[in-house]
Parts: C-alpha cells; sequence; structure tokens
C-alpha cells in the first residue's frame, strides 16, 4: 500500500516534469513501527518537565525562531496546545470588540483551474488538484456552503469575496519559502500569458485587505512554513493573522489525501456542533491517531493551530 499525495507546493511541482502526487510513492510504515511515537524527545524536552503543572484544559505556546516549526499541536494527548506569534498579538486578538470579526459567511476555496498558465511550449505548469476539490466540496456539503473551484476560483474573486466571511479554507498549490498561493488567472490579462500578478496571492495581497475572519484554514503544502527569524516564522499563515484573522490553521508538511480527508472531515463536523478551533483540531487528530490506518505520526502530528480560539456559529447555513 503506497501513500497518494498530491503535491500542492509550487517549489516542487511542474505539470511536464511531475506525477500528480504531493510527494510520490512511499511505502506506509510497518505494523511493528506503527505505535512508536516519534515525538517523545521534543515531548520530554518540552512539555514534560512543565507536565505536573498543566492542570488547564489547553496551553498556549508563544515559540521562537526555529521551534515555530515543531508541531506542537502532537505534543500532548490531553492538553490543547496552539501557538500565538507574540503576547502582544494574543491581547490585541482577545481584546478585539465582539463584532469585529464575522460571524457567518465562508469561502471555500479549491483546485482552481491554472490551465493558463503555461510554459513557453504552451503547456500548463501546473497540474490541477482533484483531491483538494473533493476536500472543499465535502466542507461544503457539511456546512451547505457551495465551494469555489476550477476556473471561477479566480484570484479577484477571492479577495473580493474574503473580507465579509468568518471562515476561509484555501486548499490550493502554496509557495513553501514565500507562502504564496496559487489561484485561477484573472480575466483580462494584457500579455500572451498570465503573469503571476493575475494569478498569485502574494503576502501584500493579504495584508492590503481587512479580514473579518476568525479561522482561516491554508490546506496547501507546507501551509506553516515560511522564513524564519527571531520573531518566528513570516509566511502566508502571519500574513493573514496581520490583515485580522483570528485564527490561522495550518499544516507544516505534507500527508496522505486520505488522511487529509479524514482529519478535515472530523475537524468541520466538530466545527459545525459549535466546538472551538482548537477542541476540533484536538479531536480530529486524536480520530487519525486511534484509527487503524493513519496512526502514523506523520499523518496526524502536522496541523498546528495558529493565533486565539474560537468558535463558528453557522445557525442558519448559508
Amino acid at each position: 500500500m503506497g501513500v497518494r499525495c498530491e503535491n500542492r507546493s509550487l517549489d516542487e511541482l511542474r505539470a511536464d516534469d511531475r506525477p500528480s502526487k504531493r510527494e510520490g510513492d512511499k511505502k506506509v510504515v510497518t505494523s511493528s513501527h506503527r505505535h512508536v511515537n516519534h515525538l517523545r524527545p521534543l515531548y520530554d524536552v518540552i512539555i514534560g518537565p512543565i507536565a505536573d503543572l498543566l492542570h488547564e484544559e489547553e496551553l498556549i505556546i508563544v515559540p521562537n525562531g526555529p521551534p515555530c516549526l515543531a508541531p506542537w499541536s502532537a505534543l500532548n494527548e490531553s492538553v490543547r496546545i496552539r501557538t500565538v506569534p507574540s503576547l502582544t498579538s494574543l491581547k490585541v486578538t482577545t481584546n478585539s470588540t465582539a463584532d469585529y470579526h464575522s460571524k457567518r459567511g465562508a469561502l471555500l476555496v479549491g483546485d482552481p483551474c491554472l490551465e493558463k498558465v503555461t510554459s513557453k511550449w504552451g503547456k500548463p505548469i501546473y497540474k490541477q488538484l482533484p483531491f483538494a476539490k473533493q476536500e472543499v466540496e465535502m466542507i461544503g456539503e457539511v456546512l451547505q456552503i457551495p465551494p469555489l473551484t476550477g476556473k471561477a476560483a479566480t484570484k479577484k474573486e477571492v479577495l473580493v469575496r474574503i473580507t465579509s466571511v468568518a471562515l476561509v479554507h484555501i486548499a490550493a498549490h502554496g509557495r513553501k519559502e514565500s507562502g504564496e498561493i496559487a489561484f485561477a488567472p484573472n480575466p483580462g490579462w494584457t500579455s500572451k500569458y498570465p503573469e503571476e500578478k493575475d494569478y498569485m496571492l502574494k503576502m501584500a495581497d493579504v495584508q492590503a485587505v481587512k479580514l473579518r475572519a476568525r479561522l482561516v484554514v491554508l490546506s496547501c503544502c507546507h501551509s506553516g512554513q515560511g522564513e524564519v527569524k527571531s520573531e518566528g516564522v513570516v509566511g502566508m499563515a502571519r500574513a493573514f493573522l496581520c490583515a485580522g484573522a483570528r485564527s490561522v490553521l495550518v499544516s507544516l508538511w505534507a500527508i496522505d489525501d486520505e488522511a487529509t480527508m479524514e482529519v478535515m472531515t472530523s475537524f468541520y463536523q466538530h466545527l459545525a456542533d459549535r466546538k472551538s478551533a482548537s477542541l476540533a483540531l484536538h479531536k480530529a487528530m486524536k480520530s487519525l491517531r486511534d484509527s487503524e490506518s493513519f496512526c502514523a505520526v506523520k499523518h496526524w502530528a502536522p496541523f498546528l493551530l495558529i493565533g486565539d480560539d474560537m468558535t463558528l456559529e453557522f445557525g442558519e447555513r448559508e
């Protein structure tokens, strides 16, 4: 049995020289290694010394430098863990007025059509992502909200809709180092081929808009990555937080498509039941950890919630 994994990374995937998988076929860990906790050394160093002090259900960590890339959410089975960029950002978010962030509405974007983004030989540069499309369609069914996919998922349309919704979920190609995300090209480009400004969402584009989103989910390869500086990771997650998002859910590495679908299905079902984002993620990760197929650490450990905890009020779902 191989690991089926779409490559949603702009850094690695080219349609004319790569298969349509996130990281190619790999063998699943054998049963003798399935239950080995490779995160135990990290737990022993960081969580172990304070374990007897953890009397609350949630722990907030302010990592500095490279530890920002650690899978914090996976380090403790009984305590929910999330991170914040700084204590100042936590204070700003928690002190925001109750009506600042949107309470309803969702923007679900998956598998933007990139067939017009071609090489000089006229071949599409990036493959489509059918599993990303299935992902947002599944979420749309749970929330009863139609997703934005294919040619309709243009950069312009995303920027128009993104400012007024409580939830943003993006399943698309992402660039590891800069955090840029590729959408379908805006119509009406004047050059022979679409230029990056026509389809690539950059950190500057995000920071230029005012977000009211309570939660942004970046279901792109390595969406939690970026340039590591003394103040933390500077990437797309930080850009969404700076633009006004209350919290951002990222993945530190690419995982199996079926595992992604499992965790997202569980996560959104819990969100729809009015559970907070950190609790929904905690339960979704536990469901994979306890499963027969996806109990290996690599499947359930990369998900990380950054920012404030929150709930979504779908009510009369749109």
